[in-house]
């Protein structure tokens, strides 16, 4: 669940820090979209690891409500990751076309 919560939260942490920041613009933030999908991958790792473990232990083992949640919040990171990675692209190729001009 804690790598779920990084997952979703770097990319906002990372645009909130380029607005506070007079050396980063919001362009900077960019690099913190591999940290994002690097977490988001990790959590649904160990999500479904959890839930595997819960299964061979018939629910005894317990934290089948985090591995849930923990899962949730990976794909919500990797969704924001995956977003910012096209705006970023977006942009790069709009910037190649203005300069072509």
């Amino acid at each position: 669940m804690a790598a779920g919560l990084a997952s979703t939260l770097t990319l906002p942490v990372a645009v909130f820090a380029t607005r506070y920041s007079e050396s980063y613009d919001l362009l900077h933030a960019g690099f913190a979209i591999p940290v994002g999908i690097a977490l988001g991958v990790i959590a649904l790792r160990l999500a479904s690891a959890a839930r595997h473990r819960s299964e061979a232990t018939l629910g005894r083992a317990g934290g089948l409500g985090a591995a849930r949640v923990g899962h949730g919040l990976g794909l919500a990171g990797l969704w924001l990751a995956g977003a910012a990675l096209v705006a970023v692209a977006v942009y790069g190729l709009l910037e190649y076309i203005g300069s072509t001009d």
